[in-house]
């Protein structure tokens, strides 16, 4: 397939010598595509033997990319939503049995077909919002068994809709029923069991843990991160969430990809993750559905250069919101970012989150994935919200949505 897209107001997310930090608006500009992957991107084009489509000067671009979520589950926690607003806190629902376990009694419950059958609803909300790409953790199974069926379905969603999917092993989530007061011997478990049964069936691309007082210790973090580098995959961490652990740190120095949340990040955690070249994904989501206080260190994350990206952590605990430009929004009213910062947070950060190298940017050698907006500037993506302004979506330079 060889198409040149035309008529474009352009906004690739890649640095180049027309557009100075991706972000500007290029007029008229043009997209050649080949076999999915852009050969050329410019003004002017002129490639003999491409089918012409003409983007009617509509605002292009790259296909969001949502690098945290927890998409694959059954059940949901209405009633514990309706326990924090009478004064119950995180922790006591967590330790009454409610919170994550209650998500993990239904999903043991559900079939490998039902669970693909509820997620691929929350999968179209966020294609609708112009995402091309979506991360997907699992962390409500913790047997071998449901661990593995809830990585079987979400990587099955991709038949199902057009969507780009990336899987996570997030076993090391909580302390599953059978193991409270055993947390080494379940670490055990993950490492020696089911890290090496995903591997062997290539089920997942990464593996992510919980490190926090009422999860996983960072000396079982790395347990985990040795297990799962030692098998080839790559690594990430819920970090500093509710209180500072070290892991964010220990994470980056480890290689990790991105942590995630960081709300109680200090300046030793920010420095690392500069030195390391690791992602600070932020969730602004579970922060405003928990009506936390504490925000992420923002101006120590610029300072130190530290690529931000944005999510929407997709979950039915702590962030049931299938809509990244809602995140987008979020973190700007709730976190302060730009619309610049959000848009890099949804494309082209996102993608590192996600080790998706060939995504995040319509650049020479990336895949043709972007997304058409009847929008006046970019900038409209974090402001509006609730009218759809999506007109179509192409995947590879195939249009999978309009």
């Amino acid at each position: 397939m060889r198409r040149m897209f035309t008529h474009c107001r352009l906004v690739s997310m890649h640095t180049d010598i027309e557009q100075a930090d991706g972000f500007e608006v290029l007029d008229n500009a043009m997209i050649a595509v080949e076999n999915g992957t852009v050969i050329a991107v410019g003004r002017g084009l002129s490639i003999d033997g491409f089918e012409c489509c003409s983007l009617e000067n509509r605002l292009v671009t790259p296909g969001l990319i949502d690098a945290h979520t927890h998409l694959v589950f059954a059940g949901n926690r209405a009633k514990e939503f309706e326990q924090r607003l009478n004064g119950a806190s995180y922790q006591d629902i967590a330790r009454a049995g409610g919170g994550i376990l209650s998500t993990v009694k239904a999903t043991r419950e559900s079939s490998l077909e039902h669970l693909i059958e509820l997620a691929i609803p929350r999968a179209k909300a966020l294609i609708s919002d112009g995402v091309t790409s979506i991360e997907i953790k699992s962390g409500y199974g913790l047997t071998v068994a449901d661990e593995l069926k809830m990585l079987r379905a979400a990587k099955a969603i991709s038949e199902h809709v057009d969507i780009n999917i990336t899987t996570t092993l997030l076993a090391a989530h909580t302390l599953p029923p059978e193991y409270q007061h055993s947390a080494d011997a379940y670490i055990e478990l993950v490492c020696n069991e089911m890290i090496p049964s995903v591997a062997a069936e290539s089920l997942a691309d990464a593996v992510d843990v919980f490190c926090e007082t009422m999860a996983f210790t960072p000396a079982q973090m790395a347990r985990v991160f040795e297990s799962a580098l030692k098998h080839g995959l790559n690594i990430k961490g819920h970090t500093e969430q509710l209180s500072n652990q070290g892991g964010s740190a220990l994470a980056a120095s480890m290689g990790a990809l991105s942590v995630d949340h960081i709300e109680y990040l200090d300046e030793i955690g920010v420095k690392a993750l500069a030195e390391h070249n690791t992602v600070a994904t932020l969730l602004p989501g579970a922060f405003y559905f928990l009506r936390e206080t504490q925000k992420p260190p923002i101006d120590l994350l610029r300072a130190h250069q530290v690529p931000m990206a944005v999510a929407t952590d997709f979950n039915p605990g702590t962030s049931p919101f299938a809509s990244l430009t809602l995140m987008m929004n979020m973190a700007s009213t709730l976190f302060g970012l730009t619309p610049k910062e959000t848009l890099y947070g949804a494309t082209r950060h996102a993608a590192k989150a996600a080790g998706l190298h060939r995504k995040g940017q319509i650049a020479v050698g990336f895949d043709a994935d972007f997304s058409v907006w009847n929008l006046g500037s970019p900038a409209e993506l974090s402001y509006q919200i609730g009218l759809s302004p999506l007109h179509s979506r192409y995947l590879k330079g195939v249009k999978t949505h309009d």
